[in-house]
């Protein structure tokens, strides 16, 4: 039959034979491309494509199944008219040019392009298709099945199930980096915000809090003048009350409470014990989005950091959660006003006590924050003993000279960034 169609029409049909092709190519490529995250939320916004498409991946060894039995009943359907054109043309000689002249048509016009151009433009070829793709399915169902079956007793043979598909959730370093690679189509201090809450895991208590050492604490056996003067100029919201010292510990104070008593001209020792709440402790080494979710359980914004022996090492705050989250958010927590000085030369005076990572954050460094906390405990880890002033340490690129020591401490520490010419290169 073929044989005796005019050859205008072979060529035509030989046409819409390659369209057929290129259009099963590019449909594969485009939807394996999709964004499976966007597609799940254009599909719930009611997206007509998105819906189809989503259908059609949900199965994807019958799509699959469906494009490639459309594809190769369309090539060798195309290969067979092009051997006819060719005998017709130069006899036979023509199937071999018939040959290598389908091939190279097909791998331009058919695979390479349309592949391609689906690949830059998912949906603009995805969703289209599904319109077509859909229907085709319903009606070449049962040899689709019939394919599927055969091909997945085939795969079992080698161990492989169609059950065995990779799970589209995603882990939290491959969030990070989906987060890096946002782009511009995320503010880079929101991204920097959420980046930070994944790293909360990754950061303890310890690392954050106020040392024991710097507790800003109220002494209940104190003179009731001296409480009250101490409440009127407190910086803080909170203040953990003890009795002569924090191992006897009482609890935990809500300052404007306490202001509240003194407006009301009811301030006694008496009403003062009546409003302080029970002490919240928080095992040393909690990471800090363990320590948020229990905070909220609790509905507690305030606790004591102990160690393995229940003594009182140091204050976690909510604030202090927050704060590694959107970073310094009140004036009244700049930290660079009571631990870092900048110096003219490019310097800092750091006070010893100043914990690495605030002195990270706040200067961008890269100090390492795998050991000690304090920029202290840092240099006594690196000399293994408390060094005299003026006594100089290089800790990757940074310069440490310290200035200020006692007896048992380095008080304050000037470090400048330097790097090599080696490095530089």
């Amino acid at each position: 039959m073929l044989e005796t169609t005019p050859l205008s029409l072979l060529f035509f049909i030989l046409f819409i034979l390659l369209l057929f092709s290129a259009f099963f190519s590019s449909s594969e490529t485009a939807l394996m491309s999709l964004n499976r995250y966007r597609l799940r939320h254009l599909a719930q916004e009611g997206h007509p494509g998105a819906t189809r498409a989503s259908e059609l991946l949900s199965r994807p060894d019958r799509l699959i199944g469906l494009i490639l039995l459309g594809n190769n009943f369309v090539n060798i359907l195309a290969s067979a008219i092009a051997t006819i054109i060719g005998v017709k043309l130069l006899g036979e000689n023509g199937i071999v040019v018939a040959t290598f002249t389908l091939t190279l048509i097909v791998l331009l016009f058919a695979e390479v392009t349309p592949k391609t151009l689906a690949a830059l433009h998912p949906e603009r070829v995805a969703f289209p298709a599904s319109f077509i793709l859909k229907p085709m399915l319903v009606l070449l169902y049962p040899l689709v099945w019939l394919t599927n079956m055969i091909t997945n007793r085939l795969l079992r043979l080698f161990g492989v199930t169609p059950e065995d598909t990779i799970s589209d959730a995603i882990n939290s370093e491959e969030l990070r980096m989906a987060l890096k690679e946002a782009g511009s189509l995320i503010p880079k201090r929101h991204k920097r915000m959420l980046v930070s809450i994944l790293d909360l895991e990754k950061v303890t208590v310890d690392d954050v809090m106020v040392p024991r050492s710097e507790i800003d604490g109220l002494n209940i056996n104190a003179p009731l003048a001296d409480i009250i003067k101490q409440l009127s100029y407190c910086s803080n919201t909170r203040l953990p009350v003890y009795e002569t010292s924090l191992d006897k510990l009482i609890g935990i104070l809500h300052v404007r409470k306490a202001l509240h008593l003194l407006a009301q001209d009811n301030f006694t020792l008496e009403t003062l014990n009546g409003i302080i709440k029970a002490s919240y402790f928080v095992p040393e080494g909690t990471p800090l989005n363990t320590q948020l979710i229990q905070f909220q359980r609790h509905k507690r914004r305030t606790g004591l950091v102990v160690d393995e022996y229940g003594d009182i090492i140091g204050l976690i705050t909510l604030e202090d959660i927050f704060r590694e989250i959107v970073g310094e958010f009140t004036a009244s927590h700049i930290n660079e006003d009571k631990d870092i000085h900048p110096q003219q030369d490019g310097s800092y005076l750091i006070n010893g006590s100043a914990t690495i990572r605030e002195i990270n954050r706040h200067n961008h460094w890269q100090l390492p924050v795998d050991g000690p906390k304090t920029i202290n405990g840092l240099i006594l880890e690196y000399l293994e003993s408390i060094p005299e002033p003026n006594v100089s340490l290089r800790i990757g690129h940074y310069v440490i000279e310290v200035v200020q020591t006692t007896d048992n401490a380095i008080r304050t520490v000037r470090i400048r960034e330097e790097y090599s010419l080696k490095e530089q290169t």
